[in-house]
């Protein structure tokens, strides 16, 4: 099939231009001036199209955990929020620690309506396991307590882990950030550490940084260029403070912080130090947060991309964001930090994984309305102008006038 959305601005190479876009057979076919004859059309007039958000950091709780949410509820709010790809964490039930229950969980995500990828468990026995996982974005290292039993304490395990071959992705709070990158010099993999949500934190990673490290041969390289940066929404736009009026369904891990490292984040969001933004889309129902042994965690795939528009359009708001940084930290680098193919931009050639967002629209969020299986958000009245009113991944429209559209996406592929 194929389809031209016409007359909106594309984003391409840091600016916007006033291009047509022809996919055919899910593919971006050409950026042109012209009227192509397709089967279908979609007019983008007075919208801008950027590439389909990649959302690295998503608990969509299948297997064991089908309550909270499933790989359909959680694409399908991943899809109105404007995020095309999904990496899914590997802390279910049982977890992603082995290659069965990675085919397990293969089998089950296809039902998503956005297409995904899989992080792969670390345990203190499973290094053969890792070893041999193919075609998974990174091998996820629990360093802190989180939802799940994959807290990792044992430093022989962890060196042998971040020693292998895969990209190493870590759950690391305060010191054990430290510990993480002395640990990664064990081999010459990528670190990349998730939800930092602190001053200390960042001062941390930009100190280790901006030190020369050689890491093992046969390529000589520098940890400023093996390390990754993730911050996520509910860190940039919360604070502790919120809590109060949240409460339990403030709570998450990591926690929320002080408007000194809020800043914080921002300036590293500025000045480059932050790589990439993230959901850590984490649901629960309600009843169960509502409970004095609460458990941790917020949606948030359908909140991440209209904060961050919100954010462009506010004017007065000092956290002010740029389209250049929304592309970058949600669509480019996330590509490049986990090697996906023909993701995060728009090229001819590349997937036609796109997002068509109205800078003008202005919307409430409201529980009743979201596509979450957990039906809540932190951000529950929220008033945020600038949405996304149009979502394609493989070049089928999944989400448009506030309907999904229930068409199975694909499993992402890897550059080695």
């Amino acid at each position: 099939m194929s389809l031209l959305i016409k007359n909106g601005k594309v984003y391409q190479n840091g600016s916007l231009i006033q291009k047509n876009i022809f996919i055919n057979d899910g593919k971006i076919a050409k950026l042109t001036s012209q009227i192509v004859q397709a089967d279908k059309v979609i007019d983008a007039k007075g919208k801008i199209i950027i590439p389909g958000l990649i959302d690295a950091h998503v608990h969509f709780r299948e297997p064991g955990l089908t309550h909270k949410e499933d790989f359909l509820t959680g694409s399908m709010a991943a899809a109105a929020g404007g995020i095309t790809t999904v990496l899914d964490m590997p802390n279910t039930i049982p977890p992603t620690t082995n290659l069965q229950r990675l085919d397990e969980k293969r089998k089950l995500a296809r039902k998503s309506v956005v297409n995904y990828g899989f992080h792969f468990g670390s345990t203190d026995d499973n290094i053969a396991e890792i070893e041999k996982a193919k075609g998974v974005a990174s091998v996820k290292v629990y360093m802190d307590y989180t939802t799940g039993d994959l807290k990792l304490d044992d430093y022989n395990a962890l060196k042998k882990i971040f020693s292998s071959n895969k990209t190493i992705t870590v759950h690391g709070e305060n010191e054990n950030i430290l510990k993480a990158i002395e640990l990664i010099q064990h081999g010459k993999n990528h670190l990349h550490f998730c939800h930092v949500s602190s001053k200390e934190e960042l001062y941390y990673i930009r100190r280790e940084k901006l030190e020369s490290r050689k890491l093992s041969a046969p390529t000589a390289l520098e940890i400023k260029n093996s390390v990754s940066v993730e911050v996520c929404p509910h860190h940039l736009f919360l604070t502790a403070k919120d809590i109060n009026e949240l409460g339990n369904f403030g709570e998450m891990k990591p926690g929320l912080k002080t408007k000194d490292d809020q800043k914080a984040l921002w300036e590293g969001i500025h000045n480059g130090k932050v790589n990439a933004i993230a959901t850590d889309h984490a649901p629960h129902t309600k009843e169960e947060k509502m409970q004095a042994n609460y458990p941790y965690g917020v949606p948030g795939c359908e909140t991440m991309l209209p904060l961050l528009l919100n954010a462009l359009n506010n004017e007065k708001n000092n956290k002010k964001m740029t389209l250049k940084k929304i592309v970058e930290l949600c669509c480019e680098n996330p590509a490049k930090i986990f090697k996906i193919k023909n993701k995060g931009f728009i090229k001819k050639g590349f997937d036609a994984d796109l997002t068509i967002i109205d800078l003008n629209f202005e919307k409430e969020v409201k529980n009743n309305e979201l596509f979450t299986k957990c039906k809540w958000s932190p951000f529950d009245g929220w008033k945020l102008k600038g949405w996304p009113v149009a979502v394609l991944v493989n070049g089928n429209i999944v989400f448009m006038d506030g309907k999904i559209n229930n068409i199975k996406a694909k499993e992402v592929s890897y550059y080695e």
